[in-house]
């Protein structure tokens, strides 16, 4: 038996008991990665991430304008409901996330959800638009009476845009709400 300590192959000035589960390189504390099968180097791990990364460039384009019409229809729709909108905008922004993975044929990207949730905080932009509108005249007219109604009417498509794109990025994500 020899006593040759085994040293990492990144940093060879570091003595190791460690290897690779799956390439069998020698890799020190620093270097191995944990996961549910034991530890790995970062060339194995970064291997494994790039299967599951299987979005192409057009996927974004497809989930960043479904997102964005979607949104800003779905905020335009809830605004009828009035109160019950806080409830059914989750839904709809799970619905969202349905139709943009079915567009995207199913395909997954580590950026796809953060690509869909700033489109569709773009389209949500133009529902605002009649309120900030009357924001400014409340504030430059002078009817300061006014502002609350006009603030709370500005207030209710953020409100029920932050649940419905919530959703529409927890949904792509992965995670069941």
């Amino acid at each position: 038996m020899t006593d040759a300590a085994l040293r990492c192959a990144n940093h060879p000035d570091r003595e190791t008991t460690l290897r690779c589960n799956r390439c069998e390189k020698p890799i020190c504390t620093k270097c191995a990665i944990l996961t549910p099968v034991g530890y790995r180097c970062k060339e194995c791990v970064r291997g494994q991430q790039a299967v599951f990364e299987t979005a192409q460039p057009l996927d974004f384009v497809i989930a960043a304008v479904l997102s964005a019409v979607g949104a800003g229809v779905g905020v335009a729709v809830l605004a009828f409901l009035g109160f019950w909108g806080f409830f059914v905008a989750p839904v709809v922004g799970g619905g969202l996330a349905e139709i943009v993975r079915v567009a995207t044929r199913r395909r997954r990207g580590r950026r796809l959800p953060l690509v869909a949730v700033v489109s569709g905080a773009v389209g949500i932009l133009p529902t605002l638009i009649p309120a900030l509108g009357l924001t400014f005249v409340a504030l430059t007219g002078g009817g300061l009476e006014l502002l609350g109604g006009v603030l709370l009417s500005l207030v209710y498509p953020v409100v029920t845009g932050g649940l419905l794109l919530s959703t529409l990025y927890y949904r792509l994500r992965g995670i069941r709400l």
